[in-house]
């Protein structure tokens, strides 16, 4: 069975993109295992540091992973510094980090109209600069998510089940 790794881009327990992140591992269905990451136990990056136990587990939870699905809010037209801060951790050495062809698919939550895509671009191209693999599809976006939110779930049936066929094809696209 695939092992997918969920790493919000929020530190905040009620997040739109934690409550994201639940409605979608809710869908798999036995079609993949899930884990959700937590981004906020990492120290700030400091490249002098060289042993921090959740550095270690950072990175050997992406190595296990067959896939990561970013969900990620929109800080200031960007991706959140928590998000860049476990990114940097993980992109070590340059080019030949646990990143190399790693499979990511990218989704993206805001308060707000646009659904945090400008965030979303960011964060491909900073996959990108990794060598990672974003996954070629329709941009999944979550608009006015705070206010779709119902149980600690993300709670829009049409946005879920656009976002569960993406999911599906992710899946299925790693083999």
């Amino acid at each position: 069975m695939k092992r997918l790794l969920f790493v919000p881009g929020s530190l905040r327990a009620a997040s739109a993109s934690r409550a994201t992140i639940a409605a979608l591992a809710d869908r798999l269905d036995g079609q993949a295992e899930a884990a959700v990451a937590d981004p906020g136990v990492l120290p700030l990056y400091n490249a002098d540091v060289i042993d921090n136990p959740d550095v270690a587990d950072w990175i050997e939870q992406i190595r296990a992973a067959d896939g990561l699905v970013f969900v990620t809010p929109e800080y200031n037209y960007s991706v959140p510094g928590v998000l860049k801060n476990a990114i940097d951790w993980a992109s070590r050495p340059a080019f030949e980090s646990v990143f190399k062809g790693k499979k990511c698919l990218v989704i993206s939550v805001s308060g707000g109209a646009l659904g945090g895509v400008r965030a979303q671009g960011h964060l491909k191209y900073i996959l990108h600069g990794m060598l990672a693999e974003v996954f070629a599809a329709r941009e999944i976006v979550v608009p006015f998510a705070n206010a779709k939110i119902e149980d600690g779930r993300l709670a829009d049936d049409a946005i879920l089940d656009f976002a569960g066929a993406t999911l599906e094809s992710f899946i299925a696209a790693m083999g």
